[in-house]
């Protein structure tokens, strides 16, 4: 059965046509756009998809003044998950393998791909390093869903177990544990001051609860 195209498809199609044209882009961009979209509605998503690919934009478009270089942030939330298979480990290298492809083939200046393709890889970590603006923005953007309001935090919660269902329960819950204590334990979740004052006190509360709910035994004592 096919998939049914995302309310957004249109208009997230333009704002990539305009992107590419901004960053002076020598042929039609407009493929390479719905590739881009056919990607993020692939089957085997349940939280990395069109839907986290617009939030991930507004919220780029929203800390732009915080960043040197809008446009390279945005190119780079467009590709940063556009390759995504729940089992592998590899996904952010094959996500910046791919925009250099598919960037070098539009034409854009080689110094606009590799700034695109650092921001693309910096997400496996999220830690930007002090003073790299457009990481923090792009860090902060991917970031944002864990300040959401908690019923839209519970959605994503469970769209991440939906992504990793062939992984079983006790393990999901350790690994997904830890990385929550992760998070936790970091001195600032979000690097720029816009961010951190709209989302770090809910998402520190999101994650406590997620923790505490991950806690809770699973079956029968």
């Amino acid at each position: 059965m096919a998939t049914e195209p995302h309310p957004a498809t249109d208009a997230l199609l333009e704002r990539w046509n305009a992107l590419l044209t901004r960053c002076g882009a020598r042929v039609d961009p407009a493929p390479y756009g719905r590739e881009l979209l056919r990607r993020w509605a692939e089957p085997q998503r349940r939280y990395h998809t069109t839907d986290h690919l617009l939030a991930v934009l507004d919220e780029v478009d929203a800390l732009a003044g915080d960043a040197d270089d809008p446009d390279t942030v945005r190119l780079a939330a467009w590709f940063h998950d556009a390759v995504y298979q729940p089992d592998r480990s590899e996904n952010e290298e094959r996500s910046a393998q791919l925009a250099i492809r598919a960037l070098g083939e539009a034409g854009l200046a080689q110094q606009r791909i590799e700034g695109t393709v650092r921001l693309v890889r910096l997400t496996v970590s999220h830690h930007p390093l002090r003073g790299d603006r457009d990481g923090e923005v792009l860090c902060d953007a991917d970031l944002a869903v864990l300040g959401r309001p908690p019923q839209q935090y519970a959605a994503y919660a469970a769209a991440i177990r939906a992504e990793y269902a062939f992984v079983p329960e006790e393990v999901f819950r350790r690994e997904r544990a830890r990385i929550l204590r992760q998070l936790l334990a970091l001195p600032a979740l979000y690097r720029t001051a816009a961010a951190h004052r709209r989302h770090d006190g809910q998402a520190r509360a999101n994650l406590a609860a997620e923790l505490a709910e991950l806690a809770e035994p699973t079956g029968p004592a």
